[in-house]
């Protein structure tokens, strides 16, 4: 029997607000280029204040919100799970989620007191992404915001790594994971981040307890530090033992899908990448779409790379649904 959704979604809510930097920049306020670095609040009001004049725009994010919302747009009937605050931020963020067609946990009418998560997002114009990110309320995500009747109802269950970070966020990603277990839904996990495996290697490791995953999204620098292998071929055959299915992105050269039979080498389209910021969790929303509407591994990770490929064209972390709709 169809289950009522095709992904249920476990993530950090934040509002991103995106800029344009350039390395010197990067440099001068002590920011780590090419990763998630966790900030205090203060730290974030205070880079704010250096990037009045510079171009940037706000839009509903987080890395799980972003798979969610794309696997939405491909056509899968979706659910997220989040934490946001009754200010304008976070009722900004539940109504785009809705305007987004996903189903989510969050009432509008009755959200609780404190700060939603902000992300600065600095895009560098070599399209590297960096991002600064206060988490405010969705630090306090946690079991009890789990919906198990929307997870026993979906095919698949979507953790991001950066729950790792939090230490409720954690608990709330195991015990998603162990109710997902109970009732026959499969797995997807994304490591997220280098620094997710650099600093939370052990609740990565949690998340993938007892036997792994189903489904593993992690780009070659990921599955690099993780196995400490550094061919992308060697790396997926060390993943092999996390997960049924892994798909390791590649960039312009596209993704390497492996199961514990094969590997599946898919090519990603010529662009010229602007911003990099979301591609993963394109690819990661798009290939579970897919595989939830019967397309096969091959299938799913060609219209994956399609998707990722054309994010990275323009600013921002998602497709726009006209855009998505052409790739269908």
């Amino acid at each position: 029997m169809k289950r009522q959704y095709a992904v249920c979604g476990i993530g950090n809510a934040l509002v991103d607000t995106e800029i344009e930097i350039n390395d010197t920049d990067l440099e001068s306020l002590g920011i780590e280029k090419g990763v998630m670095t966790l900030i205090d609040d203060e730290r974030f009001t205070d880079l704010l204040k250096n990037f009045q004049d510079k171009a940037h725009k706000q839009a509903c994010g987080g890395s799980a919100a972003n798979t969610i919302i794309t696997a939405q747009q491909f056509g899968a009937q979706t659910y997220y799970t989040c934490r946001v605050s009754s200010d304008e931020t976070g009722r900004f963020y539940t109504r785009d989620l809705l305007r987004n067609g996903v189903t989510s946990n969050l009432d509008d009418t009755n959200l609780p007191e404190g700060d939603t998560g902000m992300c600065l997002v600095m895009i560098t114009p070599d399209a590297e992404r960096t991002m600064n990110t206060f988490l405010g309320i969705t630090a306090t995500l946690s079991p009890e915001d789990l919906d198990k009747t929307a997870i026993s109802n979906s095919e698949y269950i979507y953790l991001e790594g950066y729950l790792a970070g939090s230490e409720t966020g954690l608990e709330a990603a195991v015990e998603a994971k162990k109710t997902a277990l109970e009732t026959n839904t499969k797995t997807a996990l994304s490591f997220s981040d280098p620094n997710m495996i650099q600093f939370c290697r052990a609740g990565i490791e949690r998340m993938l307890e007892p036997h792994g995953v189903d489904v593993l999204f992690c780009n070659h620098a990921e599955a690099q530090m993780y196995t400490v292998e550094e061919s992308p071929e060697k790396a997926a055959e060390a993943l092999k033992s996390l997960a049924k299915v892994s798909a390791i992105t590649l960039g312009k050269d596209g993704a390497l899908i492996t199961t514990l039979e094969d590997q599946i080498k898919v090519t990603s389209p010529t662009v010229t990448a602007i911003d990099t910021n979301g591609a993963g969790d394109t690819f990661a929303g798009a290939f579970l779409a897919a595989l939830s509407q019967g397309a096969s591994l091959e299938e799913a990770g060609t219209l994956g790379c399609k998707a990722a490929a054309q994010v990275v064209t323009k600013f921002g972390p998602r497709l726009t649904q006209e855009l998505a709709n052409s790739l269908k």
